[in-house]
């Protein structure tokens, strides 16, 4: 098949069912929703890091809810129910795409917090608690709130402007940049602390205390490197085909990618349902909590 004989018809648009969008948006409700409810009743997950997770989470929580509630809107239309391009249709519209712009820019910045967490917990460990202070921690989970929903606002807002769609774009590249390089970062010098640690004398007790404090540093470290991995593989469509909008809008190449738009929703849906298992399959404290929560189990409550 070459450029000149492919038309749009050539490569129709794949249709998902909205039963499939319906089942992951609700599952990745109700478990993101346990993380929230986790870290908030549990005393011991009451850190900075599940601070962090507990905001992804509920950033998680807005995108499931606003795609359930986007694609419910869909069937009532389909069925007659609802004008598609009504004035009030259209509103409401417009706000689930601001919560859903304010829940992906929510996740980059909690992802970046939460590497600038693990680096101060492994790099600088006796400090960290004169560092990192709940108090410190609630201001600058206020500043990310605050800063996603004015910048969600104003991008859908002003989407149709190419330049706000390519700051977007932007945004997104230059953010994957900053936070790889933060982990590779990481990851190089641990590796230089590790050997440090390996060559302290094999007597006493220092050298087990540093070994398990330092396991367990990286170990939180890998888990957040798995989420952001996941975040990447599950967003990285979606801004494929918003630079392919931007670039080739006419091209039948591109209009073939364009096709899969909705299994690239699937994907974007899939990232809330994919974190918080791995935030139990990881993190043993958080397995324990939701097994007393799912259970009825009598425990701590934050006070």
């Amino acid at each position: 098949m070459n450029a000149t004989s492919l038309t749009q018809s050539d490569c129709p648009d794949v249709k998902v069912p909205v039963s499939l969008f319906f089942t992951i948006g609700l599952a990745s409700l109700a478990e993101n929703f346990l993380v929230v409810v986790a870290v908030i009743r549990n005393r011991n997950l009451h850190s900075p890091m599940y601070c962090f997770i507990c905001s992804l989470a509920a950033f998680n929580t807005i995108a499931s809810l606003t795609k359930t509630w986007e694609n419910l809107m869909i069937v009532f239309a389909d069925v007659g129910q609802l004008e598609k391009r009504g004035f009030s249709e259209t509103k409401l519209d417009d706000v689930m795409d601001s919560l859903l712009c304010m829940s992906f820019i929510g996740s980059i910045f909690s992802f970046l917090a939460i590497a600038v967490d693990r680096y101060i917990t492994i790099f600088h460990a006796l400090r960290y608690h004169n560092i990192m202070t709940m108090r410190r921690t609630r201001t600058i989970l206020g500043v990310i709130w605050t800063t996603c929903g004015v910048s969600a606002i104003l991008m859908v807002r002003f989407f149709h402007s190419k330049f706000i769609m390519i700051c977007f774009v932007v945004f997104f590249v230059v953010s994957l940049a900053i936070i790889c390089f933060l982990y590779v970062y990481m990851f190089m010098l641990a590796r230089i602390h590790a050997r440090k640690i390996a060559a302290l004398p094999t007597s006493g007790g220092r050298k087990c205390r540093h070994r398990r404090r330092w396991g367990s540093s990286m170990r939180g470290a890998l888990t957040l490197t798995i989420l952001f991995g996941a975040f990447v593989v599950c967003w990285a469509p979606f801004f494929l085909h918003l630079i392919i909008i931007m670039v080739c809008p006419t091209n039948p190449y591109c209009e073939c990618y364009r096709s899969l738009f909705q299994l690239h929703m699937v994907l974007l849906m899939s990232h809330a349902l994919i974190d918080p298992a791995i935030y139990a399959f990881r993190s043993p404290e958080l397995r324990q909590t939701f097994r007393k929560m799912l259970l009825g189990s009598n425990w701590k409550q934050c006070s």
